[in-house]
């Protein structure tokens, strides 16, 4: 079963169970897979539906954080809990000593030995750690190992 099916029956599974918030996050995340299938007038892979989500679950936290600077706890927590359940639809999160591991073997596999190779080290690190990383610890763990 590919991720938008599965989506897509959990959306059916959230409205049968008359889970409001839960409804509304999965059917924004299918408008938004809608949307950039659309843009590609194809269907997306689930690699392609991964990266929506990851999207969506950064805008999630970056609206969380100014909510919290701007004094809104409520919609703070609003938005951190849209963030957890797109989180499930994104495979188990690699830890930090495998991150590391990962990094280390793809920059002696590459051979890069400075920062002008970060390029084509994060290509690498973006195909194996697609959707089990946040890409933006990942660049900083390959730009402190590169310098």
């Amino acid at each position: 079963m590919s991720l938008k099916a599965q989506i897509q029956s959990d959306m059916k599974t959230a409205m049968k169970a008359g889970e409001k918030e839960r409804l509304s996050v999965i059917r924004m995340l299918l408008a938004a897979i809608q949307t950039r299938e659309i843009e590609e007038r194809s269907d997306l892979s689930d690699a392609d539906v991964m990266q929506v989500v990851e999207k969506l679950i950064k805008q999630r936290k970056d609206s969380a954080r100014q909510f919290a600077d701007a004094g809104r706890p409520e919609r703070e927590a609003q938005e951190l809990s849209e963030a957890e359940t797109l989180q499930g639809y994104l495979p188990e999160q690699l830890s930090a000593a495998e991150l590391e591991t990962l990094v280390a073997g793809i920059i002696e596999s590459t051979g890069a030995s400075s920062m002008k190779d970060m390029g084509k080290v994060m290509a690498e690190v973006r195909a194996q750690a697609q959707g089990r990383a946040d890409m933006g610890a990942l660049s900083g763990l390959v730009k402190s190992r590169l310098s």
